[in-house]
Order: C-alpha cells, then structure tokens, then sequence
C-alpha cells in the first residue's frame, strides 16, 4: 500500500503552499467524527473560495445572491463559535504539499518514535478551523522532506480535498494567463 500512496502521491497535481499545521498523536476520536468534521472544513473552504453560485432554472439573482450571503453568514457564525475555543492559537507555517493520497512535510517536523499521527492543517481561509488529518509516515523525499500517506480517510474527504487541489491548480494557470497577457 504504501509504495502505492507513494505513487500515486508523487504523480498527481498537489496544493503548494505553506500554512500553519501541527503533527501530533491520534487521540483517540471516533473517525466517524473526523470525517463529519473534515467534510465541514472542506465545505467551508469552497464556500470562502466561491466567487459565483450556480443558477438554477427558476432562481432569480435576487434568490441566488441571498443563498450565497445565508451559506457564507453560517460559514462566518462556525468559525466564531470555533473562535471562542481556548485552543485557538496557530502553529507554526511549514511548507505543505497536499493531495488526496497523501502530504509532503519537513521531515524535521515527525517525532521518530511516531510512525502514525493525526496531521492539522490551518488553511489561510478559515484558519480557525483545522482540516485534521490521520496520516501514517511513509517515505523520505527530496532534502528534507517527509512523505506521509493518509491512513483512513473517506471518499468524502478525498474528493473534497482534490476540489482544494483542483480551485488552487486553476486559479494559479488563471494567474499566469493574466500575467502573460
């Protein structure tokens, strides 16, 4: 499985960039809850990113304009709530490569003794809530990188963490077309 990850990991479009995350032990939450929670992280980045709502046949701008302000009022009502958290304070930015097989880290970041963690990540668009991550260490890669795959993550989060991929891949060929221009 792991040469597998590995592959696959190392042969598709990744997210770069570098944000704020934390490795840390599993402890022990249900993954029923994980997955819930990250599908929610996720869903809150592509509202954050939006730029337009798609137009239904009978939906007036009017309509869709209140949709969209109603979707992005209870994603801006959750990160307060999660706001109000004492564990609101951000680790340390580290250079990330992400995709839905697996993450690139400094390898200076792993504890030795951890083969296995959960893995927070901070997106800059909703920095209070973490995308978090079961990842298990794999490989070593290039000078001082870490390859870790994820280790029971679902569908769900899979597809959604390759629409994360997908908007920053697009909207980085949207920049150097205009940059070209």
């Amino acid at each position: 499985m792991g040469d597998e990850a590995w592959q696959a990991f190392s042969q598709r479009v990744a997210y770069e960039d570098t944000l704020p995350l934390a490795l840390g032990p599993r402890d022990g939450t249900p993954p029923a809850l994980l997955e819930e929670r990250n599908l929610h992280v996720l869903a809150t980045l592509a509202t954050l990113e939006e730029r337009r709502v798609e137009a239904g046949e009978d939906a007036t701008p009017v309509l869709l304009e209140l949709a969209r302000l109603d979707s992005k009022l209870n994603v801006l009502m959750e990160i307060v709530g999660r706001l109000l958290m004492p564990d609101a304070a951000l680790p340390p930015r580290a250079p990330v490569r992400l995709n839905a097989s697996g993450v690139g880290i400094p390898a200076s970041l792993l504890d030795p003794a951890r083969q296995a963690g959960l893995l927070k990540l901070h997106f800059d668009a909703c920095r209070a809530l973490p995308l978090v991550l079961p990842v298990r260490f794999e490989r070593l890669y290039d000078e001082g990188r870490a390859f870790l795959a994820f280790d029971g993550v679902g569908q769900g989060v899979g597809e959604g963490l390759e629409r994360v991929v997908f908007r920053q891949h697009r909207r980085k060929v949207a920049e150097a077309r205009q940059s070209a221009s």
